[in-house]
């Protein structure tokens, strides 16, 4: 049972360690803001996902691996939330308002 919660864990780290590349590729790759802003927010709330999934089997005990959850709850509210400000920001300075 060991192996296979540690093959879980790799396999889920290295998925979201992936994410986070690709969401570095869509940041440097895309053409103009919104689109980097989207590939970014989106690879990067799914990397992160991955990694705590991948971490919460090796957590010592509950309180750790609600922790793990809480982290990573706050890090999508917070990453939404500042996604929703510069998208409003960028809208306001092509409009000109």
């Amino acid at each position: 049972m060991t192996l296979a919660v540690s093959l879980f864990s790799i396999l889920a780290i290295c998925a979201g360690a992936f994410f986070f590349l690709a969401g570095t590729v869509g940041l440097l790759r895309f053409p103009d803001a919104l689109t980097r802003l989207h590939a970014l927010t989106k690879a990067d709330n799914l990397g992160l996902g991955l990694i705590a999934l991948g971490l919460v089997p090796q957590a010592s005990d509950l309180v750790d691996a609600l922790k793990l959850v809480a982290v990573w709850a706050l890090t999508q509210l917070a990453g939404a939330t500042a996604a929703q400000l510069v998208a409003r920001a960028l809208r306001r300075r092509e409009s000109g308002a």
